[in-house]
């Protein structure tokens, strides 16, 4: 009996009991389903991460006062005292290993205006030094960025996103013109490149000043963020160890209290999201087991009853010569079909419904094909695991007996 008969007989057994063949079926695609989305979610939350890291300054050590990432109670950071702009140019001065280091402060979100037009209150104004480009991988398409000394003379000029450039400027070059932010009126002096968007959220909808301006525009009492690179990528984690020192004798750290600041890497990242994806992995795999095991159990009464069913089908077939392994292989073959047919199903769907994060958060179409690969060799491993006893129970009969079957 050839592949291309046994799925036609596999299909013929599930659409003579549609209701039972459907509950299965259904069990079968939950279990996969559950599995491969994870999998899939897992791929994109990678992918995301991998993206984001790449547009957004992949070797950059950040300092502030809570975790980058935050998980579980958040009451251990609530009460720490801000990072401020003294303790940043402190911490600056003192350091002898980091560089590029910039301060990293939203002041406000405003609207922007120009001669002729204006942006929507929604454009948050950045304030930080001559590095923080570099830090954020940004590069100027247009103009030039800060130098020192309008930091240290808090002069008013700014370096504007693409975003800012087209609802102000339109496509016209925007460098040496004039705009006014709260009434304050500043010079351009910088276009940053395009960089597009993560989850909706745009990377070019931005305005950079030095933040001794806006320091005294809006007030310097601000929770200062500080970014640094490492001299070489084999020193961070002694970067990290002077930054670590230096902070602590500025803030007044005690020595054995722990550091009231963080300080996250890539990798630091990398880990939390690995924990988080590999919980999500968990629970796909524990929901995917049940629900495959109850269609394992379900698939095995299908066959029982098409053993029963077929009775007197196997007992023409012993009569004319069949083995008992031509039985038991027909059945095996039976019941690997049925879960392929689920499985295939609940891949399907598990990719699609996987990747709905994919859309979220604006990254690639991910396809797991090691899960998908999994997937298919799991579904044949529990048809034979499954169809084992279904197929001896056939194997077994009494062609006789068969025969006499009504």
């Amino acid at each position: 009996m050839n592949i291309f008969e046994v799925f036609r007989i596999a299909t013929g057994a599930l659409a003579e009991n549609k209701l039972r063949s459907m509950l299965t079926l259904l069990a079968i695609v939950i279990g996969v389903f559950a599995v491969i989305s994870a999998s899939t979610g897992v791929k994109v939350i990678e992918r995301y991460f991998d993206d984001t890291m790449s547009v957004m300054g992949g070797s950059v050590i950040n300092i502030s006062t809570r975790p980058m990432v935050q998980m579980g109670d958040a009451s251990a950071f609530r009460n720490r005292q801000r990072i401020t702009f003294d303790q940043f140019e402190a911490l600056q001065e003192r350091s002898v290993m980091g560089r590029f280091m910039s301060p990293d402060v939203m002041f406000r979100f405003t609207r922007v205006e120009s001669a002729d037009a204006q942006t929507n209150p929604n454009i948050p104004i950045y304030g930080s030094n001559e590095n923080w480009m570099m830090n954020n991988a940004y590069d100027i398409e247009e103009g030039r960025n800060f130098i020192l000394d309008e930091v240290q003379n808090a002069r008013p000029v700014v370096v504007i996103g693409e975003d800012v450039r087209q609802a102000l400027f339109g496509d016209a070059t925007p460098i040496g013109k004039s705009i006014r932010i709260d009434g304050q009126s500043y010079t351009v002096i910088g276009l940053a490149g395009a960089k597009g968007s993560i989850m909706g959220s745009s990377l070019d909808n931005f305005v950079l000043a030095p933040y001794t301006r806006m320091g005294i525009v809006y007030g310097f009492n601000r929770n200062v963020s500080i970014m640094v690179q490492a001299p070489d990528i084999l020193m961070i984690n002694e970067t990290i160890d002077e930054l670590t020192g230096l902070l602590r004798v500025i803030r007044g750290v005690a020595p054995g209290e722990p550091s009231d600041f963080e300080i996250a890497t890539n990798e630091s990242l990398r880990g939390t999201f690995d924990s988080l994806t590999g919980y999500l992995f968990i629970f796909g795999l524990v929901v995917g087991g049940i629900a495959l095991l109850g269609a394992g159990i379900g698939v095995m009464n299908i066959m029982l009853v098409s053993v029963t069913e077929r009775t007197r089908e196997i007992g023409i077939r012993k009569s004319i010569g069949a083995t008992r392994r031509a039985i038991v292989q027909q059945f095996l073959l039976e019941t690997v079909v049925i879960c392929q047919i689920g499985g295939l199903i609940g891949i399907l769907v598990g990719v699609a419904g996987g990747n709905i994060l994919s859309i979220v958060m604006e990254t690639a179409f991910v396809i797991p094909w090691n899960a998908v690969v999994t997937g298919v060799g799991g579904m044949t491993i529990i048809g034979l695991l499954f169809g084992v006893y279904p197929a001896m129970v056939a194997a077994r009969l009494d062609p006789i007996t068969c025969l006499r079957y009504e």
